[in-house]
């Protein structure tokens, strides 16, 4: 066994080294001019450069869903409640006290005083009531994660009923009905406070002009390259950030981006391929960093296209897939096959959901059943990035075009660039398409409601599933605040959810980071976003 280890080590890094030969002059010269204009001096290494696989769609974290876009902003932006370090616990943000009545209706924020934005301006009540104010008179196009408080000002299932200033630094927000997440959402990195006065300014075009509160302040977009940001000197928590400068730095390649840390061009990177693992882990110089798992990679079926708009064909689909194979081909042992569409790391998980097994039989008969015995043609949509659930997507799209072969379905691989792919999910233009979601806030809500409610549909819920019978269950579930009786909801809404099948929800993975092994407290957080405040070089 030692001797393959070492064998399997050594044809990795021969392959890494090939690479680095075959490697294009311009993109290695690019990404050392990013490395060299971020010092500021030969001796002092403050400047940290972050490669990733897709550029940021936004840097108003309200008016996206993506993860590219979170990574940036939560470094920008701070919300009123902050998750702990590497978990989901609720902590003081930007306000320093809460209470909530009760009743559950009405919940109060002492605010942090002295807070300033980057453009000089006051954080205080006003500035809440003014973000909350935006988003709720906005509609799903605008700002899709506002549906998290259950629609917009003025729509039946909204919930904030009123945000008012009780004074500079007190806000309260009085509710139509208990909300349990309630806390956990206003955490979430899309309601990061924004200077009013900025977005007064700047319209639409704040999208690209962000100002917040955050350790660190916007300096330079360049699209689909480089995302520069600079350390706020005069920031709240003293003595923070250590870090001069941040560059977000485009490498569409895992295996590019990897060469580029290699070398020295960047000093940390996501996307790290599981095969890739132990190349890294033998080289003194750097070093694998794991995120801390709260997701899942799957394959969502849009119920308003034929012929997925049957549910038979879309078991069918369920129990074409083997999932084993893709988890042993492509993630290094470190996932899990997925039976629902939240990890098991989430309160309220159905462990007795038998899982669709593959069954290629089973879904030859199913299509039968449902007239379609002579198979179909479809498109099947591949991520053109890689994703934390998913870092080789096009390869595991290969897979699955090969299985559904094996059905007499016909499965076109496609892509288009990021941005794109997303609006089309969202628009419900696609026939299949590769997605996942890492969880934002630790509940079950965030993954049910969030994903395939009929409230989400315009916002995440991209298979444009809508199911009466699971929207009563949620919205019970949300209305709850006995966490044992939530957990029953919640398990009842992931029996109808796999039943009706209009996910194959594929894995939950470990995702992998490579970094220089001088970065310190680099601290990987499982929503997949982190405030890069405490990171530093030793």
């Amino acid at each position: 066994m030692k001797n393959q280890t070492l064998k399997i080590l050594m044809i990795s890094l021969i392959a890494i080294s090939m690479f680095l030969v075959g490697c294009s002059s311009k993109t290695n010269d690019n990404a050392k001019d990013v490395k060299d204009s971020g010092k500021d001096s030969a001796s002092t290494k403050d400047t940290l450069v972050y490669g990733r696989g897709g550029d940021s769609t936004s840097l108003d974290p309200i008016t996206t869903t993506e993860g590219e876009t979170f990574k940036v902003t939560e470094n920008i932006f701070e919300t009123l409640l902050q998750y702990g370090d590497q978990d989901t616990t609720i902590n003081a943000g930007l306000a320093e006290e809460w209470e909530a009545s009760a009743d559950g209706l009405t919940y109060t924020f002492k605010l942090r005083q002295g807070v300033k934005f980057h453009d000089g301006t006051d954080f205080n009540a006003d500035a809440v009531v003014f973000n909350f104010e935006r988003w709720m008179n906005g509609d799903a196009d605008k700002f899709p994660y506002y549906t998290m408080f259950g629609g917009y000002k003025g729509e039946e299932g909204h919930v904030i009923k009123e945000v008012k200033a009780v004074d500079e630094s007190t806000v309260q927000f009085v509710l139509t009905r208990p909300q349990a997440p309630f806390l956990k959402n206003i955490a979430m990195s899309p309601f990061g406070m924004a200077s009013p006065t900025a977005v007064e300014k700047w319209g639409d075009d704040f999208r690209s002009n962000p100002v917040g509160t955050g350790p660190f302040k916007f300096v330079e977009w360049k699209q689909n390259d480089t995302i520069t940001l600079e350390k706020n000197a005069d920031y709240w928590l003293e003595g923070f950030p250590k870090l001069n400068k941040v560059i977000f730095r485009v490498i569409p390649e895992n295996t590019a981006r990897l060469n580029a840390l290699v070398i020295g061009e960047i000093d940390v990177m996501d996307g790290l391929n599981n095969s890739d693992e132990a190349a890294v882990k033998g080289d003194d110089k750097l070093q694998v960093i794991e995120r801390p798992s709260m997701n899942v990679g799957y394959i969502g079926l849009t119920t308003t296209r034929k012929p997925f708009d049957n549910k038979l064909v879309r078991q069918a689909i369920n129990y074409a897939i083997d999932k084993q194979a893709i988890i042993d081909a492509f993630y290094g042992g470190k996932a899990l096959a997925a039976v629902n569409p939240m990890p098991p790391s989430i309160e309220g998980y159905n462990e007795a959901i038998e899982p669709y097994p593959f069954d290629l039989e089973k879904a030859k008969a199913l299509l039968k059943e449902a007239g379609m015995e002579k198979g179909f043609e479809i498109d099947l949509w591949a991520m053109p990035v890689a994703r934390p659930y998913m870092p080789e997507a096009q390869k595991v799209a290969e897979v699955i075009q090969d299985s559904l072969s094996k059905i007499g379905v016909t499965a076109n691989i496609q892509s288009v660039d990021w941005a794109t792919y997303l609006d089309k999910a969202a628009k419900g233009e696609f026939d299949a398409f590769m997605l996942g979601w890492t969880g934002d806030n630790g509940d079950p809500d965030n993954f049910l409601y969030t994903l395939l409610d009929k409230d989400s549909i315009g916002s995440n819920n991209y298979s444009q599933y809508s199911s009466d019978p699971l929207h009563d269950v949620l919205i019970d579930a949300q209305t709850e605040t006995e966490q044992t009786k939530r957990n029953e909801l919640y398990k009842k809404a992931q029996e109808i959810i796999h039943e009706d099948a209009p996910w194959v929800p594929l894995v939950h993975s470990t995702p992998l980071l490579a970094a220089a092994k001088d970065v310190a407290n680099y601290l990987p957080h499982p929503t997949g976003s982190e405030a890069l405040t405490k990171v530093e070089f030793k």
